[in-house]
């Protein structure tokens, strides 16, 4: 998945520097060489890491086959790993503080990378599982880092490409990583599928390796466990916060439900399709993409809530749509949910940047905490419903998460407009 939108200026940042001078600015410009090895080295740091977060997502029908697991026993091996992610965040965040950007995104791949070499090992369901949880935590030092050093190593006028082929790499990557993975298990096995996932995340992270310039404006700073409470604490009092964290969180939960699931359903009658076709289905994926981009022009128009209203009436409507059992109903379905869980994350995510007023970093990554715990959540729970009542039981998980995002909408706008009553 792309990561939420940090929203910080690069001086809101862990460990970011003031804003210098043109004349002492030694930043990275547009044009500079530097600056194209690190955005290559981002972006092949992004791929590997959302190659092996999903890696599993693409393959669980196959899981399922080969060693005779439910939806919901074989969804633990993606679940974990978000979970993992979500759990570490916090505590990467700070290490890099301390240890510096790269030698903690460094560490972060590398460990990831060779955890992947020993999955497709595994002897049974439980030592994949603990694998893929120990993988998930292992990636946190990249999304909670990358973005930091972007902020302080890169230009402002530059920083908006930088991040934007950056997040393009967790876009390819985490499709990439369902996809390969998906058809590698079809034709070889699910062992296959994950060293196929570990050989291209290897590939990535020597490119990351090489061409990633040594940071220039990091400076040291000491883990303060008691401030970085406080700032914690005071967002998690700050109640539009936290209506931005559940947002998140429901999004993802729909996420997670339906692409957890949707995989079993396709290779399942009516549709029957061959596990290789139905590992395809994550193109979908690139929908994404435009609808993203399109929020930032929605946002402007509908404002925050209207657009959070749009995107919940597209996920519920592609949710509905996909209970047909029609190929071309299911599909067109399967874009309307991304494309609308791509709105609302958007949406959501930019809102907590422009929220929080301090500690832009740590509401970023309480964002993402709140986030990857959904796609756990709605993941696990999606195929465990999916198992008991087949897809109808997955779309309602994913619908009941929708109609309480639009309960949180409702209820912002109500507060909105109340507020509004009493100043005039």
């Amino acid at each position: 998945m792309p990561p939420a939108s940090t929203g910080a200026s690069a001086a809101e940042l862990p460990g970011a520097l003031p804003q210098s001078s043109p004349a002492t600015d030694t930043r990275l410009l547009t044009g500079d060489r530097t600056l194209r090895r690190a955005n290559l080295a981002l972006f092949a740091a992004g791929v590997a890491t959302f190659v092996l977060l999903y890696s599993t997502q693409g393959l669980l029908p196959v899981l399922s086959t080969d060693l005779g697991l439910t939806p919901g026993q074989a969804s633990w091996t993606a679940s974990v790993a978000t979970l993992g992610l979500a759990l570490a965040l916090l505590p990467a965040s700070a290490l890099s503080d301390r240890y510096g950007r790269t030698a903690v995104m460094t560490g972060s791949v590398l460990a990831a990378t060779l955890l992947a070499v020993a999955l497709p090992f595994a002897p049974d369901l439980t030592t994949l599982v603990v694998l893929r949880g120990l993988q998930g935590a292992a990636l946190a030092g990249l999304p909670a880092t990358a973005m930091a050093y972007l902020a302080e190593e890169v230009h402002p006028s530059a920083l908006g490409s930088a991040m934007g082929l950056y997040v393009a790499g967790n876009s390819i990557g985490g499709m990439g990583g369902r996809l390969v993975s998906g058809w590698a298990a079809a034709a070889w096995g699910w062992r296959w599928g994950l060293a196929v996932s570990a050989v291209l995340a290897l590939l990535a992270v020597l490119v990351f390796r090489l061409l990633i310039p040594a940071a220039r404006q990091f400076r040291r700073t000491p883990v303060d466990a008691r401030a970085l409470a406080r700032t914690v604490a005071g967002h998690l009092r700050d109640p539009l916060l936290l209506r931005l964290y559940l947002l998140g969180l429901l999004f993802m939960a729909v996420f997670g439900a339906v692409y957890n699931t949707v995989g079993y359903r396709l290779v399942a009658a009516p549709f029957s399709l061959p596990e290789s076709v139905a590992a395809s289905i994550f193109v979908v994926y690139l929908v994404g993409t435009v609808s993203s981009a399109t929020a930032g022009r929605l946002t402007a128009r509908l404002g925050r809530r209207g657009t959070l209203y749009v995107a919940i009436g597209t996920t519920t409507a592609g949710l509905l749509l996909s209970l047909a059992d029609s190929l071309a109903a299911v599909l067109l379905g399967l874009v309307l949910i991304t494309a609308g869980f791509f709105a609302g994350h958007a949406t959501a995510s930019a809102a907590v940047g422009r929220t929080a007023t301090t500690g832009r970093a740590q509401a970023t990554a309480l964002y993402l905490i709140a986030y990857y715990l959904g796609n756990s959540l709605g993941g696990t729970l999606g195929a465990d419903a999916y198992h008991a009542t087949g897809w109808p039981g997955a779309a309602a998980v994913a619908l009941l998460a929708m109609t309480l995002a639009a309960g949180v909408t409702l209820y912002a706008t109500r507060r909105a407009m109340t507020a509004s009553t009493v100043r005039v």
